[in-house]
């Protein structure tokens, strides 16, 4: 007796079983989306090279302290992002790191996102908090990319534009105006200097124009930091200085010196210039009215205890942006590069580091190396560091009426680069092991013979890069004194000190990378074709050159008289004849390769961006049919292993 078949389903039944399959698909997916957005909705995956949309642990340290609410409005004319479609990417980028400010801050931040559009209220509100407007076309319609932020007192803080080439210090900038405005007040800075930075009374008492004045560099600090004059014999640093700046320290005294130290291992930070010849110093009279005869400075003992060796009789010489100076009266040469004096520039300045990143140079003056000695725990990271056309000399060549000339004829560099100044940042064993040293009384909470968890301070062995004359030229506008900056120094220090006032949090953040990444190989492959391309155009133009004298040399070698050598110049020979009809040859067949080499250039080109057109076109769909491919095979395996 045969088995019978199950009857099978009704049209009916298949088609409403396939509905509520459907309707149970749907479900799930908006169930499994609103249980995302409910339990996971700051959950992130970022797998960029660089981490871009990540923020970092100090800026996730400062916005978790908030304790006010902070309010951004993200000012965005939308027609920018249509006419330039590189504000456009870089538009959502800023948008979605804001909003990942405003999702860690635990409601703290509140972000608005607003569209200016012309001669609207909305406009005149971001003309009146101070963003910058931008034309885009003829009409001069001004379209907004800026932000404005402020707290609770009305403290406003404003980015009046977001540019492109800024983007690897965008999280910088964001964090730094979130710091300012839950840190309103400006910051205090400590200045201990044997140097006359505020001004010299007895030089001014002479009135003398430009004579005992305080030095440019502190009139602009001014301009951002309340400055608080520490006295060289001080026995103790206030606990409300957040920043101490010690510039060129002579003859400090144990308990002064043990007082910058017991600073230190509480966690002060500390900006150090020092210098194993000062210029500034050798050219100012002293108080007997002539230049000391000491015009090095130090911080031993602590230096070495901190695992530091910042020599004081050795100078760094560099030939690259040495500055051409007078020579001696009995010199043959009237200008010579004297290499103690130099500009830094391009390598030389830490790229990746937010204080010099945009400076363009730097001036320093007989200047020394910093060394980090091989048992030190510290981690030093340069900022300033000399090309491998440098070498060391003894400071006593400079101290004494140094010569240019001898100078340079004795140069002979080693190849090796030195830091000038340097970020250092670890933790420190206080100078002081023992206790406090003889005449010094230990601070209030004690004396502590280590740091108080990381250290981080900057330590420049040159102080002249605060004198005026190395890096800006003060004129006189009718009875103003203007300066004119030639390098950054300035720039320098103020942006030093101010990552230092943001403590731990702000110094740790560094540049990131761009979200818009260059297409190296289609940028080697144009800067190949382009140099093989100048290469034929030179040697076109020496073809030429030398066509252009062998007819010179024709026309001159038949020498004669009178109105027949006139003559005979108007008629072109035979043998110049050829020449030009080879000259004419040879032109056209550079000419050709020419075409040839830009034919191949746009050839090249276009066949990888039809590559990486069509991979990015194909390769998704390719692996999501791959992959359904594959689940349909094992869901036929599994079909037929159930039925077996």
């Amino acid at each position: 007796m045969s088995a019978s078949l199950p009857a099978p389903k009704p049209p009916s039944r298949r088609l409403w079983g396939s509905a509520f399959g459907l309707v149970a698909a749907l479900a799930l997916a908006i169930g499994a989306v609103v249980l995302t957005e409910r339990f996971f909705a700051r959950a992130r995956l970022d797998l960029t090279e660089q981490r871009l949309f990540t923020l970092s642990d100090g800026t996730r340290q400062i916005v978790a302290g908030l304790q006010d609410p902070i309010t951004l409005r993200l000012f965005y004319s939308r027609r920018l992002g249509a006419t330039v479609p590189v504000f456009g990417a870089y538009a959502d980028r800023v948008r979605e790191m804001l909003a990942e400010y405003a999702s860690l801050s635990g409601g703290k931040i509140r972000l608005e996102v607003l569209d200016p559009e012309p001669f609207s209220e909305t406009e005149d509100r971001a003309l009146a908090l101070g963003l910058q407007g931008v034309p885009v076309d003829q009409s001069g319609e001004q379209v907004y990319f800026g932000l404005a932020a402020n707290n609770l007192l009305d403290d406003e803080r404003t980015i009046p534009f977001f540019q492109p080439d800024r983007e690897r210090f965008l999280e910088y900038d964001l964090t730094r105006l979130i710091f300012e405005l839950s840190n309103p007040r400006r910051p205090v800075v400590g200045v201990l200097s044997s140097l006359p930075l505020s001004g010299d009374p007895r030089a001014m008492m002479m009135r003398q124009p430009g004579v005992g004045q305080p030095f440019v560099i502190m009139t602009q600090m001014r301009q951002f930091f309340t400055l608080r004059d520490i006295p060289t014999d001080a026995d103790a640093i206030p606990a409300d200085i957040q920043v101490l700046m010690v510039a060129h320290p002579q003859g400090l005294t144990p308990a002064t010196l043990y007082a910058i130290d017991q600073y230190v291992m509480r966690g002060g930070k500390l900006l150090l210039l020092v210098d194993p010849h000062s210029e500034g110093q050798a050219g100012r009279p002293g108080p007997g009215g002539r230049p000391p005869t000491d015009t090095s400075s130090n911080l031993e003992p602590l230096l070495t205890a901190w695992g530091l060796e910042v020599p004081s009789d050795r100078v760094a010489l560099d030939l690259r942006g040495a500055w051409r100076v007078r020579a001696n009266p009995g010199d043959r040469v009237q200008a010579v590069d004297f290499v103690a004096w130099y500009n830094m520039q391009g390598d030389s300045l830490a790229r990746g580091d937010v204080a010099t990143a945009e400076l363009n140079q730097v001036t320093v003056a007989s200047a020394g190396e910093i060394i980090r000695r091989e048992t030190a725990t510290v981690e030093v990271t340069p900022l300033l560091t000399t090309s491998d056309r440098s070498m060391v000399v003894e400071a006593t060549k400079l101290r004494q009426e140094p010569n240019p000339t001898a100078l340079l004829a004795d140069f002979r560099p080693d190849g090796q680069r030195r830091v000038v100044g340097a970020r250092v940042r670890g933790e420190l064993a206080s100078a002081y092991a023992a206790g406090p040293p003889e005449g010094a009384t230990a601070p209030e909470g004690g004396h502590r013979d280590r740091s108080n968890g990381i250290v981080n301070m900057v330590v420049i062995n040159d102080a002249d890069v605060l004198e005026d004359r190395f890096w800006v030229r003060v004129q006189d506008f009718f009875g103003q004194q203007v300066p004119q900056p030639f390098s950054d120094n300035a720039s320098m220090i103020v942006n030093l000190t101010d990552t230092l006032v943001g403590g731990d949090a702000m110094i740790s953040l560094r540049s990131r990378g761009e979200s818009l990444r260059p297409f190296s190989l289609v940028d080697d492959m144009r800067r190949d074709a382009e140099a093989r391309f100048r290469q034929t155009e030179r040697e076109l133009q020496q073809r030429l050159e030398a066509t252009e004298r062998r007819l010179r040399e024709l026309r001159a070698g038949t020498p004669q008289a009178g109105a027949e050598r006139s003559q005979a110049q108007s008629i072109i020979t035979p043998e110049q004849r050829a020449e030009i009809d080879r000259a004419r040859e040879e032109i056209l067949r550079t000419r050709q390769q020419l075409r040839g080499v830009q034919l191949e250039l746009r050839r090249d080109i276009e066949t990888l961006e039809r590559r990486l057109r069509i991979a990015n076109i194909a390769v998704v769909p390719v692996l999501l049919v791959v992959l359904a491919i594959g689940l349909g095979l094992m869901r036929r395996r599994r079909r037929a292993a159930a039925r077996g």
